[in-house]
This record gives structure tokens, C-alpha cells and sequence, in this order.
């Protein structure tokens, strides 16, 4: 078996509600220093527009009281990523995947199961909010370092430096990770576009063929990539898509 780490993301669709789920006493920790922010400290915190700071301040506020309506992650976040994750008309082998083998790396829950529970919020670890005298990424170290240490199978990441510079640098050269690209006449191209779509479609077709080695994940085809060895190595997997000429 394997397991997928995933990033969350700002944007989010309400579906589904479930029943609130208690969250941690770290997450607590966090909460109540963003909920001492007035609007314009979330404006400036988060570099946003005065009506949307009065947003997310709201936000805050109703999970502070315990108000705030509750979703799946998996279902609740809605970037280019996981619009490309397949997360409806699942099967039981499918969301036994989604359950069991992917993750989802968040600077205010820690590092979650796919389907916990939730609420709406902005949050990552650009925020710029200190707890406990210690940035986000220092706060959650521990947490995230725990994760590897007690995994006991290989770990994929799917993640953005944002998040993988969380771990601790020894702990970090366990995981593998997964390179995307475009073939443009030879010339070989990323971008963060190609990246997000490429993971979710990427993460879809491991669920599809219930992969459960990284060999396995060497053979996969998807959405025109496919895996070249000459360049990737052991720990890094790298997919390039053929782009046609117009």
C-alpha cells in the first residue's frame, strides 16, 4: 500500500454537510489567534480586499462558537487540483482509496484523512500569524515529522514546497514525489497550472488502478503522460505529456 499526501486549497464548495468533528487541541491553539484578528489585521494577514477580510472573519468567528457548518475535505476544497480528482459516483474500492491512502497537509488541522471533517476557512502557511511565538510551519513540525515516522509504507508527495518544507529536511528525502511536464517541440515545460491538473488527474488514475506499489505507479498512463525513466529517479517520478503542434 501507499500513501498520498495532498495539499489543501482557497477555494472551497460546500456540498454535503456531516456532523462536526472536535478538532485538535493544536488547531484550538490556532483558532483562537486568528479569531483575535480584527478584519483589517485578516486584510493585511492575507493580503486580500477589505470585503473579503469581512469574510473570513465571519468564518472564524462561527467556528469559534461552534456554529460553522461542517463538510468532508476531500469534498469540501474545490482548486483546479481536486477538480480533477475523481470524488463522486465513487466505489467502494474508490473511496476506500480516498479514505485509507490519501491525506490532506493543512496548516490549521495538520495533516488530516481525506474525508475529516471540516469547516470553511482560508488558511495556509503564508498566513502570517504567529502561535505559541513559532511561525505555522515550526508549529506543526512535530505533527507532520510523526506522520513519516510512524508510516509504514512509502509515501507520495503531491505536494508544493509551501508544504513540504514542513518536514524536517531529514524526514523530507523519504518521500517521493512526482514531476510533471509538457514535451512543446522538444522543449520541456512545468508550470503550476500543468502541475495541479496533472496531480488530480495523476491521483485518479492510482485510484482507478488501485496501485499499490511505486512500480505500479511507473506504469501509469493518464490524460496523455506518461512516465519517463530517463528523467526521474528513485525517489522522483516524472510524467511528460506530448503536446501536439497547432
Amino acid at each position: 500500500m501507499i500513501r498520498f499526501l495532498i495539499p489543501t486549497a482557497k477555494e472551497m464548495k460546500p456540498l454535503d454537510e456531516v456532523p462536526y468533528q472536535k478538532i485538535s487541541e493544536k488547531s484550538v491553539a490556532i483558532l483562537k489567534e486568528m479569531a483575535k484578528l480584527s478584519t483589517d489585521d485578516l486584510s493585511t494577514v492575507y493580503n486580500i480586499k477589505p470585503e473579503q477580510a469581512r469574510k473570513e472573519k465571519q468564518r472564524w468567528d462561527r467556528i469559534l462558537s461552534g456554529e460553522a457548518r461542517s463538510y468532508p475535505a476531500i469534498e469540501l476544497f474545490n482548486g483546479l487540483m481536486y477538480r480533477h480528482i475523481k470524488r463522486s459516483d465513487l466505489s467502494t474500492c474508490e473511496k476506500d482509496f480516498l479514505s485509507q491512502q490519501v491525506f490532506i497537509t493543512s496548516s490549521f488541522y495538520g495533516i488530516i484523512p481525506a474525508f475529516y471533517s471540516i469547516q470553511e476557512h482560508r488558511h495556509d502557511f503564508h498566513t502570517k500569524v504567529k502561535v505559541n511565538g513559532q511561525s505555522l510551519k515550526n508549529y506543526w513540525r512535530s505533527e507532520y515529522d510523526k506522520f513519516l515516522e510512524e508510516s509504514q509504507v512509502s509515501v507520495v508527495s503531491l505536494l508544493s514546497n509551501e508544504f513540504e518544507d514542513v518536514f524536517s529536511p531529514s524526514l523530507r528525502k523519504q518521500l517521493f514525489t512526482v514531476s510533471f511536464m509538457e514535451d512543446r517541440n522538444g522543449l520541456l515545460k512545468t508550470h503550476s497550472t500543468i502541475s495541479k491538473k496533472a496531480r488530480g488527474a495523476f491521483l485518479t488514475a492510482v485510484m482507478k488502478e488501485n496501485c499499490r506499489t511505486i512500480d505500479a505507479l511507473r506504469e501509469l498512463s493518464f490524460d496523455e503522460f506518461y512516465y519517463r525513466k530517463n528523467l526521474s529517479s528513485d525517489s522522483e517520478l516524472v510524467f511528460v505529456k506530448k503536446v501536439k503542434k497547432a
